[in-house]
C-alpha cells in the first residue's frame, strides 16, 4: 500500500470498505454518509482506486456455515502444467465448485497444482460432487485428494489500514485428506 499515495477522503472510504458493505438496497449511499461523502463520490471513487490498482478486485466472502453448508473440502489435483487451465476452465464450470485456482507444487512432498472448493451440506453430498466433477470433466486419471475442513477461522477481506476497533485474524481453514 505505501507505493500509493492516498488523501484523506480515500483514506476514510478504505477503511470503512474493509468492514465491509452494509446489507442495504444502496450500500453505497449508506457507507457514503458515513464518512461525510455522496454516493456518486463513493462509486466515482472506488472506481479511481480499482483503475490505479490500489483495489484489484471486489468480491463477495460467503459465510457458508451460516447457510448450513457445513462440509467443506479442498480437492487438489496433481495434473500437466499445460493443461491446467484447461481443467480448470471446464472444472469452475461446476456448480458445486465455488473456487478453483493454481497454485506451485513443493516437491517432493506436495505434488497438487491446482485447487477446487466445494461445499455441502454433509460429506456424502461433497463426495459426491466429487465424483460428478471427476465424470463431466474426464479428469479421473490424474492424481487428487479430497480434504475435509476441519475447524473454520474467520474470515474477512482486504485490510488495508490497522483499526484498533476492526482487528480481525487472518482467514485460513485447517484442512485433512
Amino acid at each position: 500500500m505505501s507505493a500509493f499515495l492516498l488523501s484523506d477522503q480515500e483514506q476514510r472510504l478504505l477503511t470503512r470498505l474493509q468492514s465491509g458493505l452494509p446489507l442495504v438496497p444502496r450500500p453505497f449511499q449508506q457507507m457514503g454518509e458515513s464518512i461525510g461523502l455522496t454516493e456518486e463520490v463513493v462509486l466515482a471513487t472506488l472506481a479511481d482506486l480499482q483503475q490505479r490498482g490500489v483495489i484489484k478486485r471486489m468480491g463477495v466472502i460467503v459465510r457458508h456455515h451460516e447457510l448450513g453448508y457445513r462440509a467443506n473440502a479442498m480437492v487438489v489435483w496433481d495434473l500437466p502444467d499445460s493443461l491446467a487451465d484447461g481443467y480448470a476452465s471446464q472444472l469452475i464450470t461446476h456448480g458445486m465448485i465455488t473456487l478453483c485456482y493454481r497454485r506451485a507444487r513443493s516437491l517432493p512432498h506436495w505434488p497438487y497444482n491446482l485447487y477446487c472448493m466445494i461445499h455441502g451440506r454433509a460429506r456424502p453430498e461433497v463426495m459426491q460432487a466429487v465424483q460428478e466433477v471427476v465424470a463431466c470433466c474426464d479428469i479421473g486419471q490424474f492424481p487428487h485428494q479430497v480434504l475435509f475442513s476441519l475447524r473454520r477461522f474467520k474470515q474477512c477481506g482486504a485490510r488495508y489500514f490497522a483499526d484498533a476497533a476492526d482487528k480481525r485474524a487472518d482467514a485460513g481453514t485447517d484442512i485433512t485428506p
